[in-house]
């Protein structure tokens, strides 16, 4: 089946040859339909296969074909960066429409949002505090409101986003289609599903796991040592764009620094930084200035960069989900991906839950030339520019084990 089966709108459809797109993907196939039909869904995908689209694509069609200058979709995303991602996939889809979007989120002035609100943007997508912001001012209004858009539920509920969720409904007053967007399903969401959506579909693509294009790796190693593993698996693996993920922002700052003076192109993704820091260290990192990104759980969500070859866990994540969303980075639609996890003792109840999802055991992996038995004092290990061009860099011939450097010698 191809995109001309939906019989979208020229002009959206003009969007999708733009873009290359040919063949939908499962979400896409089987949520496009009944979207387009005005019912409400319930749709649960992993990341990475393509739910913007599915969502975009009739949310385009239907307003191609209505009147213009008011908020008729309302998209909520969890991130700043998701919404980003989300409203540059609408400019791009809906290049040929005419159709106006607008991303509303904090940490940044609201003039140029609420000048685009007046400017009679049709498509609003935003984070809950900020879309409260302009409600409550009066900067936005939903009363043409047609479609909803609740993307990424489970992080929003994970994020404490459910009260705002709700002031932001009461501020509906008329009948509108409602799209709910997970990779998971709560109670939480199962009880907001009752109370907002009218007689839904649910489409499940496959399960709540980690998607089966990415091979997973345990690194077992000291809390104390990790750093210096890390910069070993480093120069030692072929890599392409590497996204590792740290507990706390001090650790990701640090790791940064360290990073950074082992001569690799790295940038940070925390919630400290500004705006413009973000977004500056995500426009590096999906053009391929910058190779390294490290971050917290708030880059799980909302980075769309294909050439992600691996996922760094450099402290384990908080549960099955959250590892889930992590590697969801890489491996994404038609590609594949790594994703090495280091692990302590602590982390064993943890693995556990994840190989139960996986239903297999993880490989477990050792560094031979790392020393294991280092006394209890962090390595300093940094290896100059001049060293690591000696290692070969680019994208890995994916679906491969890592290949190692066999000699530092150079």
């Amino acid at each position: 089946m191809s995109f001309e089966t939906f019989n979208f709108h020229p002009s959206v459809m003009a969007g999708v040859q733009a873009l290359g797109y040919v063949i939908p993907t499962p979400i896409q196939l089987q949520s496009i339909p009944p979207i387009m039909q005005g019912r409400d869904i319930i749709g649960l995908a992993q990341t990475g296969t393509g739910k913007t689209a599915a969502f975009a694509l009739p949310i385009l069609h239907r307003l191609q074909q209505g009147k213009r200058g008011q908020v008729h979709a309302l998209v909520i995303s969890p991130t700043r960066e998701l919404a980003e991602q989300t409203c540059d996939a609408f400019t791009a889809l809906g290049k040929k429409t005419g159709l106006r979007n607008v991303a509303i989120y904090g940490g940044v002035g609201k003039d140029q949002q609420i000048r685009k609100l007046r400017n009679g943007a049709e498509i609003a997508v935003g984070c809950p505090g900020r879309l409260l912001d302009h409600l409550y001012q009066g900067a936005l209004s939903l009363s043409h409101l047609d479609i909803l858009v609740i993307d990424e539920a489970d992080r929003m509920f994970d994020m404490g986003f459910l009260p705002d969720i709700k002031r932001i409904l009461e501020c509906i007053l008329q009948p509108r289609q409602t799209l709910l967007f997970s990779a998971t399903m709560p109670d939480d969401i199962r009880r907001l599903v009752k109370e907002i959506l009218h007689n839904p579909i649910t489409i499940q693509i496959g399960q709540t796991a980690p998607a089966a294009s990415v091979s997973h790796t345990l690194y077992p190693v000291r809390q104390d040592l990790k750093t210096a593993l890390l910069l070993e698996l480093l120069y030692k693996t072929k890599t392409g764009s590497v996204l590792i993920f740290a507990r706390t922002k001090h650790r990701v700052e640090r790791l940064m620094e360290q990073l950074d003076k082992s001569g690799y192109s790295t940038a940070s993704l925390q919630g400290n930084l500004s705006q413009q820091r973000r977004q500056a260290a995500l426009d590096g990192f999906r053009s391929g200035a910058i190779k390294i990104l490290v971050a917290t759980d708030i880059a799980a969500r909302g980075i769309d960069v294909s050439n992600i070859s691996h996922v760094i866990n450099f402290d384990m994540p908080e549960n099955v989900d959250a590892y889930t969303h992590r590697i969801g980075r890489t491996g994404r639609v038609d590609e594949t991906g790594e994703a090495f996890t280091f692990v302590t003792s602590e982390d064993m109840a943890t693995v556990r839950d994840i190989e139960k999802v996986l239903k297999k055991p993880i490989e477990r992996r050792t560094l031979e030339s790392f020393d294991y038995k280092t006394p209890s004092v962090e390595k300093k290990v940094s290896y100059s520019p001049r060293q690591m061009r000696r290692v070969p860099v680019g994208r890995q011939s994916m679906g491969k084990k890592s290949q190692f450097a066999i000699s530092r010698s150079y």
